[in-house]
């Protein structure tokens, strides 16, 4: 197995999960639909009227998009349109081609897309971006023929309807039926018309259990142990405004990740900047190094990267100091990436059949267990398999995640430009 220490001669600066939504001047967290669909050239549709799916979905709503915002009580089936079709069955892969794939940095085992390129006779280029913003504003300028891109739900309605996607055809990708069954037909993509899920994490709480005295899992409320006084200095949150104002919305019983009510995200925001003279509270994406390494010993964390984080103890460290909770019942923060085809690529064909070989059991298990440390939504895994195989340590089992917390949990989905500039507004307030 390659552990992350062994992949780079460098540190890295950057987690996998490392959206920085945060940017205050990023220019699609925080610009009007309006603005992002005229950078693509399509903002002309006034009369644009969404499909409705199976259950009366897709209705449109006054938020200011001329697109629905999916929800688990609105479902969408997103609509194909003449001047962008899917591709026909039945075609051949390109020749003396190369698969252009433009990904998060460290978020693709390279040998997966080498054995790509054998079987299938083409090249494969991977392509890195740091940041959402980067990522999105190099996609914009319709100047790169990336084929592949992996956005998570949150952007996925400005990707539909800025047309920079290509609805899939899925006659290609007959792995789509080794997925969790609620992933191939999830609620923000009725009918996978656009993307097919890659990974999946929960948003949680991470510690150092030989730093801290309190038993977090059997506090009445385990988020309440990012604000113990005592451990000031030591603690800290992730540097992303949906994760820290949503942590705080939790924390205080609130479960829509996604609201837009003034006082929802003002009560967030004041327990946020509660934290700042309480303990000391920093913001950084580096949970996957700072947990193990003591330079925190709470902090707010992604599953993925403390599945990685074992590889960071320093010498001689047990791994079982190492502990992670999130709620055993579920109810807490639950969200996915995805894989999408680019309508900037040259090979649709061969996209199709990455994101098929993405999708593949064996393909997928190797790609989380030898690399990316964020788990596929594949029906064969099992918290059993994971532990047994020694994939995960027996005390990070809470990292898993089951297909059941994407019923009983919370996503971070697309907000109106007035509910962003909401949780912009008070996420400066906190971190500036």
């Amino acid at each position: 197995m390659a552990h992350p220490r062994e992949r780079w001669s460098y540190r890295r600066s950057l987690s996998r999960r490392e959206f920085l939504r945060r940017s205050a001047g990023g220019a699609f967290a925080l610009s009007s639909a309006g603005a992002f669909l005229a950078a693509c050239g399509k903002a002309s549709n006034p009369t644009f009227v969404p499909s409705v799916g199976p259950t009366g979905s897709g209705s449109a709503s006054p938020t200011g998009l001329p697109f629905p915002l999916a929800r688990k009580d609105n479902p969408v089936e997103w609509p194909i349109s003449d001047d962008n079709p899917p591709i026909a069955s039945g075609l051949q892969p390109e020749t003396n081609a190369t698969l252009k794939i433009y990904n998060w940095e460290a978020y693709l085992w390279p040998r997966i897309a080498k054995n790509f390129g054998k079987e299938f006779d083409c090249k494969v280029e991977i392509s890195t971006f740091p940041d959402y913003q980067t990522g999105i504003s190099t996609i914009q300028t319709g100047q790169v023929d990336y084929d592949i891109y992996f956005p998570d739900p949150s952007i996925l309605g400005k990707l539909i309807y800025g047309k920079l996607i290509k609805p899939l055809n899925l006659d290609y990708i007959p792995n789509m039926t080794n997925q969790w069954t609620q992933l191939q037909s999830p609620f923000y993509d009725v009918g996978s018309r656009y993307s097919v899920p890659y990974t999946v994490y929960t948003t949680g709480v991470a510690w150092r259990n030989d730093k801290i005295s309190e038993d977090i899992p059997s506090m009445s409320n385990p988020y309440e142990s990012m604000w113990l006084e005592k451990y000031k200095g030591k603690i800290r949150l992730l540097d992303d405004y949906r994760e820290s104002i949503g942590m705080a919305l939790l924390k205080n019983g609130l479960t829509d990740l996604n609201t837009e009510n003034p006082a929802d995200i003002e009560l967030a925001k004041n327990d946020l900047l509660e934290m700042v003279d309480l303990v000391n509270v920093k913001l950084d994406v580096s949970d996957y190094t700072n947990v193990p390494e003591g330079v925190s010993w709470i902090n707010q964390a992604w599953s993925g990267d403390m599945v990685s984080a074992q590889y960071y103890l320093p010498a001689g460290v047990p791994v079982d100091v190492l502990s992670y909770w999130y709620p055993p019942q579920g109810g807490g923060a639950v969200g996915s990436d995805n894989l999408v085809v680019l309508n900037t690529g040259k090979n649709p064909v061969l996209a199709h059949l990455f994101l098929n070989y993405m999708l593949d059991k064996t393909n997928a298990f190797d790609n989380f267990y030898n690399f990316v440390g964020y788990q596929p939504p594949q029906s064969n895994i099992n918290p059993d398999r994971l532990v047994s195989e020694g994939v995960i340590p027996a005390n990070l089992e809470t990292t898993v995640v089951r297909p059941e917390d994407f019923d009983k949990g919370y996503t971070y989905l697309e907000l109106s430009p007035t509910g962003d500039a909401l949780w912009n507004s008070a996420f400066l307030e906190f971190s500036g």
